[in-house]
C-alpha cells in the first residue's frame, strides 16, 4: 500500500474501533489528513472498499503474529493474543469484529463476507490453539476447542466493551480468569 492509503487504512481502524463503522465518515479522515474527500476516494470508492481494506489489513497483521508466535508453547501463545487485546484495551478500543458486528446488517454482502472470514479464521486459529494445548496438557477445559474458542474470543471482546465503562482493570481481571481457567 501507498503511504496514504496507510495513513487512510490506518485512521479508519481507529473510527471504527472508537465510533463504529457506520458513526464516521470520509470528513472524519479527510481533516485530520488534511486532504480532500476527493483523495480518500481516490483510493476507496465506497466506503465499504476502505472496510474491506481496514480488515484485510487486521487480518495480515493477525496472520504475521500467528505465525511469529508459531513455536511458542500454546498458553504463552494465547497469553499473547490477550496482549493484542490488552494493548487495544488502554487505547480505547474495541477489537475491529466487535465493533463491525452492531453494524452487520447494514454493510454490503463484500464487506460481510470479510467480516465472516475473520471471523472464522480466528475462530479456527484459536480452536486449534485450545485442541493442542489440551494435547499438550497446558489448557484443561470441558466440551470441544472450538466451544472454547467461541466463549475466549467472546469474553475478550465483552471485556473491551465492560472495560469502556468500568476501566482497563476489568479487561485484566476477566483476561487473568480466562488464562487461570484454562491453565488449572
Amino acid at each position: 500500500m501507498s503511504e496514504t492509503k496507510d495513513k487512510i487504512v490506518s485512521l479508519a481502524d481507529k473510527l471504527i474501533r472508537v465510533k463504529g463503522f457506520n458513526a464516521f465518515s470520509y470528513k472524519d479522515i479527510s481533516d485530520p489528513l488534511e486532504m480532500k474527500n476527493a483523495a480518500i476516494h481516490y483510493h476507496f470508492p465506497s466506503k465499504a472498499d476502505l472496510g474491506i481494506a481496514v480488515v484485510d489489513d487486521e487480518m495480515e497483521r493477525f496472520s504475521r503474529n500467528t505465525t511469529g508466535w508459531s513455536k511458542l508453547p500454546e498458553d504463552k501463545q494465547l497469553a499473547n493474543l490477550f496482549d493484542v487485546f490488552r494493548r487495544h484495551c488502554h487505547a480505547g478500543n474495541v477489537c475491529l469484529m466487535g465493533s463491525l458486528a452492531p453494524d452487520y446488517e447494514t454493510l454490503t454482502p463484500a464487506m460481510q463476507t470479510k467480516i465472516q472470514a475473520m471471523a472464522d479464521a480466528i475462530v479456527e486459529w484459536v480452536s486449534h490453539l485450545l485442541e493442542q494445548g489440551r494435547k499438550n496438557k497446558r489448557f484443561h477445559f470441558k466440551g470441544t476447542a472450538r466451544d472454547r474458542a467461541l466463549l475466549v474470543i467472546s469474553n475478550l471482546q465483552s471485556s473491551l466493551l465492560l472495560s469502556r465503562v468500568m476501566g482497563p482493570e476489568t479487561f485484566d481481571r476477566i483476561s487473568h480468569q480466562l488464562l487461570e481457567d484454562l491453565c488449572a
